[in-house]
């Protein structure tokens, strides 16, 4: 658990409700969380999904993980510790822009249930979209853009989810992609369909 080591700290209320700022929006906030093997599509599609929901006039943002790396968590390393951390951080920053109103895609591996469920309980689950794409260990390390299955193969890579370290696949997600059938554009589509008989637009 995260040691808490602010003190002397009151929640201060503004004076715009997120009604509000969903109602200027036309649409409601939601946490849209891929979760899934590295290689697996979830920063490609998340992408994907937040171009094609900008072309609707909708406001979109993704948190991927990769670029969240590279400043809010760039002192975080790969340990389940460093991993819990890593994304309970996002989950918070999720919460922070879902409560703004803006629909938000979060393509992180987040490969353990318990860290997932964590932000499920932070965003009071209605407003937590889980995506599972369920891609293959074998199709992700044959994709390999980045090269890191090989390196991690050879041992180059410590704790490298699907190789050295487990992943544990969704039980319940609001929605299964597999991208094996599926092309990014198509994944989009279905997430936005879920988005839409939801009523989030």
């Amino acid at each position: 658990m995260t040691e808490v080591k602010a003190t002397n700290i009151v929640w201060h209320e503004g004076h715009v409700a997120r009604k509000q700022r969903e109602d200027l929006l036309e649409q409601k906030g939601a946490l849209i969380w891929l979760t899934g093997l590295p290689s697996s599509g979830k920063s490609t599609i998340a992408f994907t999904t937040e171009h094609a929901l900008i072309e609707r006039g909708r406001m979109a943002y993704v948190l991927d993980g990769d670029n969240i790396r590279h400043g809010l968590n760039k002192n975080l390393g790969f340990s389940a510790e460093d991993r819990a951390e890593n994304i309970r951080r996002i989950g918070e920053v999720g919460k922070l822009f879902t409560d703004a109103g803006i629909i938000t895609l979060s393509s992180f591996v987040s490969p353990y249930r318990t860290d997932r469920d964590s932000v499920r309980e932070l965003m009071e689950n209605k407003n937590f979209i889980e995506v599972f794409i369920n891609t293959p260990l074998d199709v992700c390390e044959e994709r390999d853009p980045k090269g890191l299955y090989k390196k991690a193969r050879t041992g180059e890579i410590p704790n490298f989810t699907g190789i050295s370290d487990p992943y544990e696949p969704p039980e319940n997600p609001e929605l299964v992609i597999h991208t094996v059938d599926s092309s990014p554009q198509e994944a989009a589509l279905q997430i936005i369909s879920l988005l839409e008989t939801r009523g989030n637009i």
